[in-house]
């Protein structure tokens, strides 16, 4: 590895550069299980599923698969948010052969099946709550299999009972036929996964959005194992830590961070399948966790808990923090009150996630995003002419890595965009100091980031267009003090129509998943446009920073 500025504020520990080992990603699960079967992989509300429970499951799930009739390289989607069914199932799919797909389960059906079927997955599993809108997709789709899995039986018998009254009257409504997971765990198999190469797509992410928009990212089980041991690496990770789970798996920050570095370390992950600031504080302090990984605004929430100083968060070494910019004041504020270490990262599915971060133990600096992890080489290049730039010079942050993305599914041109000679061209704009640290001062691309969440204007616009009053609009990311960014469309309607801003958004609610709906709309008699006709994005957000920066 080529000496970086940044290698002499690595902590004592991280070397410059890590030996990978050839290895598939279920092997994370099932290496860790070798060495500490009878230690906890997975904590859900006080019950406890050993690293051999987990193993045991995934490989008897992993021959039902095959069962049905599942073959190498196959697309599975997973519909499905934080319980031990999710990693049975994920490490399950990867032990067949096949793709795993993991979606949000909040998406709405649409949503879901553009994605569903851009994958060209072959199968989805799911939980009761999610399984009516499913079935759509699945009757739609024709696909090959529609598996339900039962969080209650992964509850304590005390809590499961009262559940399973909702759970049969979830199913009761689905009109394709499907298979209940949970059963097909405890069969017996001496199971073995067939042969798959490292370099062979192992996930497939998608960036968000509908037809048009939405990405779907390609990683090899190689990239995925690869930043897996840099995370785990960095953040110190061994058999003794406790990670609580609030990012959902479903997504790569939650994946990877919250997931495969844990298990590949051996440590208990404590999961949550929802976020809710009160229940996070709870589960800190019953679970005394020692690691977590959040959005800022959660730390935001859970700093604002009623009542938060009865609960003992003194448990809590490290919260590693990314998605979205951290401000000072939210980091200073939580290492005051927890004494742990606040640490803001930087990451993105291209290159699994993350991929820089300021120090465990060494030296922070607020406002930077970080160095980059070993094996990790960064440099920041000129719009204009791609040439590399010197230290305080913005430019487009690029990156080379063990860990990149094989490419967009089934999108050539939009890969050859990103990926030149090896270097991933993230579309984010920064800087380097002279000790290389990173700072993000704006994005090239006109993504909006909502509580951590990616979204893009287009899909918004495509809804919005869908609406019969409305002419023209668009959609744009304004300041946020909770969520980092919030939505808000400009809007002109044809001539002689009238419409109010709570009936468009109910509008966007039918299609868009709780955090992509707009929070604001402002009509308008016309947008500002270039001289070809184009819709200037660029001044409509201008005005609202203008706006934000004059206020009290």
């Amino acid at each position: 590895m080529v000496e970086r500025p940044w290698h002499k504020f690595y902590d004592k520990w991280v070397p410059k550069s890590l030996s990978y080992p050839e290895r598939l990603i279920h092997q994370l699960l099932d290496e860790s299980a070798d060495k500490y079967p009878e230690k906890p992989l997975a904590l859900f509300f006080g019950r406890e599923f050993t690293y051999a429970q987990i193993k045991e499951m995934s490989n008897s799930l992993a021959a039902s698969l095959k069962e049905l009739g599942m073959k190498k390289g196959d697309k599975v989607a997973l519909v499905m948010p934080n319980y031990p069914g999710f990693i049975v199932a994920y490490y399950a799919v990867l032990k067949a052969g096949g793709v795993v797909v993991p979606l949000n389960p909040l998406y709405t059906v649409e949503e879901l099946s553009n994605q569903i079927g851009d994958s060209e997955c072959v199968g989805i599993i799911t939980i009761p709550m999610f399984a009516e809108k499913v079935s759509k997709i699945v009757e739609e789709k024709g696909l090959r299999f529609f598996m339900v899995s039962k969080i209650a039986d992964f509850l304590p018998l005390k809590l499961s009972l009262p559940m399973k009254l909702k759970e049969w009257w979830q199913l009761s409504k689905v009109k394709v036929s499907y298979h209940l997971m949970n059963p097909l765990l405890k069969k017996k198999t001496d199971f073995s996964p067939g042969k798959t190469s490292p370099s062979e797509a192992g996930v497939i992410i998608y960036s968000g959005g509908t037809t048009g928009v939405a990405k779907g990212i390609v990683l090899s089980h190689k990239a995925v194992c690869a930043n897996a041991l840099q995370i785990a690496t960095w953040g110190d990770l061994n058999s003794e830590e406790r990670l609580l789970a609030v990012l959902p798996f479903f997504h790569g920050y939650g994946m990877n961070v919250c997931m495969n570095a844990p298990i590949l370390a051996g440590a208990s992950i404590v999961l949550l399948p929802r976020f809710s600031p009160q229940l996070m504080a709870e589960h800190i302090h019953r679970y005394r966790p020692t690691m977590t990984a959040v959005v800022p605004t959660i730390l935001v929430a859970l700093m604002n808990t009623p009542g938060l100083e009865k609960y003992n968060l003194s448990s809590l070494k490290a919260v590693w923090v990314g998605a979205a910019p951290l401000t000072k004041a939210v980091k200073e504020g939580f290492e005051k009150k927890t004494g742990c270490r606040v640490i803001e990262g930087y990451g993105l599915t291209e290159a699994v996630t993350a991929i820089m971060a300021n120090p465990y133990k060494g030296a922070h600096k607020v406002g930077s995003i970080g160095i980059p992890f070993p094996d990790v080489d960064a440099r920041v290049v000129s719009l204009e002419d791609g040439k590399d730039l010197p230290p305080n010079q913005q430019g487009e942050i690029v990156l080379k890595s063990p860990t990149l993305m094989l490419g967009y599914y089934r999108k050539e041109k939009e890969t050859r965009e990103v990926l030149k000679d090896g270097w991933l061209y993230t579309g984010d704009i920064g800087y380097m100091d002279e000790d290389g640290y990173f700072y993000i001062t704006d994005r090239k691309k006109d993504l909006i980031i909502v509580g951590g969440f990616n979204v893009f204007p287009r899909e918004i616009e495509e809804v919005l267009y869908k609406h019969p009053k409305v002419k023209e609009g668009v959609a744009v990311g304004v300041p946020d003090p909770y969520k980092g960014e919030r939505i808000k469309v400009f809007v002109v309607l044809k001539e002689g129509e009238e419409a109010t801003e709570e009936e468009l958004i109910e509008h966007f609610k039918k299609h868009l998943a709780p955090y992509k709906v707009p929070s604001e709309i402002e009509f308008r008699s016309s947008l500002p446009k270039s001289a070809i006709g184009k819709i200037l994005r660029r001044i409509l957000r201008e005005e609202e920073l203008k706006k934000a920066n004059q206020a009290p």
